[in-house]
């Protein structure tokens, strides 16, 4: 994100005549892009990880084609997803850490954070496993109230939804999908000349707690 921060300043400049000094900005988005690529990424395991010199994963990582930090056609960045769903996957969703790796001050067991599995799923429909992306989003779909609304997690055990309720984050991942799954495959016209769909910004200004220090249940 701090890579986000430098190459959208720099595009506001590019596109919109705002001042700033862009070219140190450049500079400065290369090397942070240089030093991800050195030293956030294992390639013994074909995947990057959590933190520099780490082997913990993170769920955030399944948006660095989203942001545009790399390509989706990029081999690293299909195995991440690989990784993923490996090492993050329980019950059909994603953690967005284990718990076990990562230290984030707080006891007891975590539910899945219900937008991580909305970033898989756009993370499939970037790639092209678009069966896959179908599955998971409906699986999320499933899990919501009779309202058709979404908390802040998941526990797959008890089948309850867990944390903040209702959770913007859910409700954001699930209209960004819906809606890359619809550009993906949406009626002819739409489909002409589309290119690469555009993914609209996912909360680039506002970080995950790491967990809920509450989580009351939500039938």
């Amino acid at each position: 994100m701090a890579w986000v921060a430098f190459d959208r300043v720099i595009k506001a400049v590019e596109q919109f005549g705002l001042s700033g000094p862009v070219e140190r900005w450049r500079a400065l988005r290369d090397e942070i892009h240089g030093e991800v690529l050195a030293r956030g990424y294992d390639s013994g395991r074909n995947t990057f990880v959590q933190h520099y010199g780490g082997k913990a994963l993170d769920a955030s990582l399944l948006l660095m084609a989203k942001v545009g930090f790399l390509s989706p056609k990029d081999s690293r960045f299909r195995g991440t997803i690989e990784a993923i769903e490996r090492e993050l996957m329980e019950g059909g969703l994603v953690l967005r850490y284990r718990v076990e790796e990562t230290e984030d001050g707080l006891p007891g067991d975590e539910g899945m954070f219900l937008v991580c599995s909305f970033w898989l799923a756009n993370a499939y429909i970037m790639v092209g496993r678009r069966d896959d992306a179908e599955a998971l989003f409906e699986r999320l779909l499933s899990l919501r109230n009779d309202l058709g609304l979404l908390a802040e997690e998941y526990h797959p055990s008890l089948r309850r939804q867990l944390g903040n309720f209702p959770q913007a984050f859910s409700h954001i991942g699930l209209i960004n999908t819906a809606y890359n799954l619809r550009r993906a495959s949406g009626p002819a016209h739409q489909r002409c000349d589309l290119g690469e769909p555009p993914h609209p910004d996912e909360g680039h200004g506002h970080k995950l707690g790491p967990r809920a220090a509450s989580k009351p249940l939500v039938e």
